[in-house]
């Protein structure tokens, strides 16, 4: 889903601004959600060491990283080539981006005449009925390769330096994405490029900036609500300062913790499908906070979308049936943005 019709989404970080209390729209109608109930388990998110993962000697990691991948869905990323001065000045230019005069940044507006909605650009997630709980963040949402489709009218050109330092990120985090999917194939004993040829020129990868403003009510909102992502894979960029993200593991919600120089690797939807269910595409969620704002830079990486999405030939066999249906990439992208306003989880309606 590309476009659609806005249906009275207002900045967030107007709202706060304005002094007013968090609106109706944004209070969370479901208890079982327990919003900020304290994690009640000593389970700690893995650190995987990607230098040490693609080394002859790295068995010991090998382990550790197929572990992460189908008991957790996700990992912190450390030694994993990209300079932490490099990240901080990402996180740095994200910050100066969401301070700019709101006039400035909605040159960049994913509105059309301030009412249809296009998936690009500045502002908030898209609303499609009166009645849809809205989370407490304002989002920056940029398509980044293939770098031929990029829509420049909504890259920001304030501050100077944020095109060329997105550009470069988005580099980086495809030479880690690379990375990863050998090391996937690899551990389940597969070519070992059996992954990475999936995503071809015109694989999609998306920038998504989100900026979560202090909450007076942290209690009655989500920074984010409980979902799971749609890419294949997702590479995220945290707050060095504020923690707020939340993985479901064994019916607990397990805090992400501030891990400076870290990237927080996490499944998402489109590998578990190609694994035929082997690797997970956790839950996750994030918090507000009334006391300090929180930023984070997300990559999506998906596959072309014109290309089926479906579980590797590889990994079914007589034995091992197929866990998951055949859908178009772009098709079960599109479903996805209209499941995630509904607090639906997209992957349950591909089942088998």
């Amino acid at each position: 889903m590309e476009e659609g019709k806005e249906m009275g989404s207002r900045l967030v970080q107007e709202l706060v601004m304005s002094g007013r209390d968090a609106p109706t729209s944004y209070i969370q109608r479901d208890p079982v959600r327990q919003i900020n109930s304290p994690p009640h388990t000593s389970a700690q998110v893995p650190v995987i060491d990607l230098n040490r993962l693609s080394q002859s000697d790295g068995a010991d990691e090998s382990v550790k990283f197929r572990d992460a991948l189908q008991s957790w869905g996700l990992f912190l990323a450390v030694n994993h080539g990209i300079p932490g001065s490099f990240l901080d000045e990402v996180l740095n230019l994200s910050t100066e981006f969401f301070h700019l005069p709101l006039e400035e940044k909605q040159k960049f507006a994913n509105l059309v005449d301030g009412k249809e909605f296009k998936l690009e650009g500045y502002g908030n997630d898209i609303v499609l009925r009166d009645d849809q709980t809205l989370d407490w963040n304002d989002r920056l949402y940029l398509l980044v390769q293939p770098e031929d489709e990029r829509n420049l009218d909504v890259w920001p050109t304030n501050p100077v330096s944020f095109r060329d330092v997105l550009h470069t990120f988005g580099m980086n985090t495809q030479t880690v994405r690379t990375q990863i999917l050998r090391a996937m194939a690899k551990v389940l004993k597969l070519k070992e490029d059996c992954f990475v040829k999936q995503f071809d020129e015109k694989a999609n990868m998306y920038a998504r900036f989100n900026y979560y403003p202090l909450c007076k009510r942290p209690d009655l909102v989500f920074g984010l609500k409980p979902h799971a992502d749609a890419s294949a894979m997702t590479i995220l960029l945290l707050d060095k300062e504020v923690a707020g993200l939340q993985v479901r593991k064994n019916a607990e919600w397990v805090d992400v913790p501030v891990f400076p120089d870290s990237l927080l690797v996490v499944i998402g939807d489109g590998i578990e499908i190609m694994s035929n269910g082997i690797f997970k595409s956790p839950i996750h969620r994030v918090l507000a906070n009334s006391e300090k704002e929180r930023l984070s830079v997300v990559m999506f990486s998906a596959l072309d979308p014109e290309k089926n999405l479906e579980p590797l030939d590889e990994l079914i066999d007589e034995t091992i049936p197929r866990m998951y249906k055949t859908v178009k990439t772009k098709d079960y992208l599109a479903d996805h943005f209209k499941y995630f306003a509904e607090g639906k989880r997209t992957l349950d309606f591909y089942k088998i």
